[in-house]
């Protein structure tokens, strides 16, 4: 029997009464102010990866109840718990609030009500026993980092990486002194090369983005292990429903929560996840704490309830992906056709073993360049031109001139990325629909 299963006291009230460290039994603040989080001895029975009591909860479970705490008000969805700061019955509990001998909210940019519920359903999710929400997307790749190197230390990443990702770790962390090396991914002899010498990180992101490789993460996080390094991965574009990279091997997994999670284009936030005690306790928290990329409470209840439907929306993009894949892979206008749930993606044996299924993007190769790429998108009539991914709605992306046009002419070619490449995000709309529509877009290019 765990030490304590209480997490918050009055509002937001346990379902059962459970024994506290110190205390024989719990006894709700009869004032109902505050909230804190209780002391835990084993942080497995409040953040492990059967959750609360949810041993056997499965998948679409975990993502409609986990995290969930009900206020003295009982109500049906989880409360927005919109405040900044919070108050003490006295200025002795205040002062043992702040010197670890009382444990409970202090402050909204350490920790809230509403992000932490939102944290502990993504946790169990993923199979992590820490969930730190963040801001942005952004914001949590960078914390990922940046809270565990310092100068000398060496960071070994994938080249094909979201421009602003490239761009922390080839010329951010560099100007603090950390050196950083970049590999072809698929390349596994420079993976060995790069890691034949000590590595304090090393990152990726699979499928990536917007050439969608796929990465062998139990490969590479041997080798990182075997360098002395934690290995980071993005799983943005898998999601924790058809990839858990902490299964893997991974060390720490980190998501964009603007992109499937919310997956409405409604808010903004970020994750990392992590069973290293020390990794989050001693790196992440100090960092996020004192640098402050907190997450919203309204954002973390946006994303909550994204959780919610998940699983549901993210099996409806493959089914969507993988239609548009089957119905113009041998198309005449396509160079190439990139999308990981076909088989004649060059990674497709690896997809099959290391992913649910094949994702909610794919990417096409017009020939004609840049001007094909162009009257393509000003042809569409469904399908949105934005940067943006993982929305309900279908979006297309020319990479060369946006997210990824900061790089050099020949840092794309290197990376793939043409000036007639196409990403495509896959929404929940009607297949047919979606097909028709990318038809017309490859109709103007001719």
């Amino acid at each position: 029997m765990p030490t304590i299963v209480v997490i918050w006291s009055t509002g937001l009230r346990p379902r059962k009464t459970t024994a506290l460290k110190g205390r024989s039994e719990f006894s709700p603040d009869p004032r109902g102010w505050g909230f804190f989080v209780a002391e835990v001895e084993n942080k497995e029975d409040l953040m492990g990866s059967n959750g609360f009591g949810s041993k056997s909860w499965r998948s679409a479970t975990r993502l409609v109840r986990g995290g969930t705490r009900r206020s003295a008000f009982d109500e049906t969805s989880e409360s927005i718990f919109m405040t900044s700061g919070y108050v003490y019955e006295s200025a002795e509990e205040a002062e043992a609030a702040f010197n670890g001998e009382k444990s409970r909210f202090v402050y909204s940019r350490y920790a809230n009500p509403t992000v932490r519920m939102f944290e502990e359903r993504l946790a169990l999710q993923d199979g992590a026993r820490f969930c730190r929400g963040t801001s942005s997307g952004m914001a949590a790749m960078f914390a990922s980092l940046a809270s565990m190197v310092e100068a000398g230390d060496r960071v070994v990443a994938s080249r094909a990486l979201f421009g602003s990702c490239e761009y922390v770790i080839a010329e951010q962390l560099p100007k603090f002194g950390v050196e950083t090396e970049l590999v072809d991914g698929i390349d596994y002899g420079q993976w060995e090369r790069a890691l034949s010498k000590p590595a304090k990180a090393v990152f990726l992101e699979t499928p990536s983005n917007p050439t969608l490789e796929v990465i062998d993460i139990p490969r590479v996080a041997e080798l990182a292990h075997n360098a002395g390094a934690r290995l980071v991965v993005d799983n943005v574009f898998a999601t924790p429903v058809l990839q858990r990279p902490l299964d893997l091997g991974a060390d720490v997994v980190m998501y964009s929560a603007t992109k499937h999670i919310d997956g409405q284009g409604r808010s903004m936030g970020g994750a990392i996840l992590s069973d290293d005690v020390a990794y989050i306790e001693e790196m992440v928290e100090p960092f996020l704490k004192h640098t402050g990329p907190a997450l919203s409470p309204f954002n973390a209840w946006t994303l909550l309830k994204g959780l919610e439907t998940l699983e549901l929306r993210i099996h409806r993009h493959c089914q969507n992906a993988s239609a548009i894949a089957d119905a113009f892979v041998d198309h005449p206008g396509i160079v190439r056709l990139l999308y990981p749930g076909h088989h004649s993606h060059p990674q497709h044996g690896l997809v099959k073993t290391q992913m649910q299924a094949g994702g909610t993007v794919l990417a096409i190769d017009l020939a004609g360049g840049k001007d094909a790429a162009f009257r393509f998108l000003n042809a569409l009539r469904t399908i949105d031109i934005s940067n943006n991914l993982g929305d309900a709605k279908s979006l297309a992306t020319h990479p060369a001139t946006t997210t990824h046009q900061r790089l050099s002419y020949e840092q794309r070619a290197e990376l793939g990325i043409s000036s007639g490449l196409i990403r495509l995000s896959v929404g929940l709309e009607d297949a047919d629909d979606l097909i028709e529509d990318v038809d017309r877009g490859l109709a103007a290019t001719k």
